[in-house]
């Protein structure tokens, strides 16, 4: 049996106010077109997590509230205050308590993309993997049945996406 890890970055946010409270920052227009754009990108590739684990800030909560309605069965949301600017390590402890077989991660930078480089054994070629921009999204599968067993670089990364790699974001 394997395991599935979905890592995505929150969607691009507002800076109109920027003196607003970053955990309240919600998103820009852009922001509400990726997101559910990435998430039927998901659910066309096959990619619908059991579990969903979100920051609590309000961009990433609206990031999921964008992408859960194309995801068929729904994930169960579980808000994680953990996750608001979480470090690689503070998530993989967080995976390690999981049970169900495809798990979604949504957080912020720096933290996710350290996450995502730290769990796969090989980069992909995508060049945007290293800043992994708004948005962006990794799926990763590791070959064990208990998540306690899932090791730094022991995931394959199956696909690597950011909104401006869809049809729909192509200028």
């Amino acid at each position: 049996m394997s395991l599935t890890l979905i890592l995505i970055r929150h969607a691009k946010s507002s800076w109109d106010d920027p003196f607003m409270d970053d955990h309240a920052r919600v998103l820009n227009d852009r922001g509400r077109g990726a997101a559910p754009a990435i998430g039927a990108w998901l659910a066309a590739q096959g990619h619908v997590p059991d579990v969903m684990l979100c920051s609590d800030a309000a961009r990433t909560q609206e990031t999921a509230a964008l992408i859960l309605p194309h995801l068929t069965p729904t994930p169960a949301l579980q808000l994680v205050p953990a996750l608001y600017h979480a470090s690689p390590d503070m998530m993989l402890d967080l995976l390690r308590k999981q049970t169900a077989p495809r798990i979604a991660m949504i957080g912020h930078n720096p933290g996710i993309a350290m996450f995502a480089d730290a769990m796969i054994e090989k980069r992909p070629a995508h060049p945007r993997f290293g800043d992994y921009p708004t948005c962006a999204t990794c799926v990763i599968t590791f070959d064990t049945a208990d998540w306690g067993n899932a090791a730094r670089h022991s995931g394959s990364c199956t696909a690597f996406i950011t909104p401006g790699d869809l049809p729909i974001f192509r200028a």
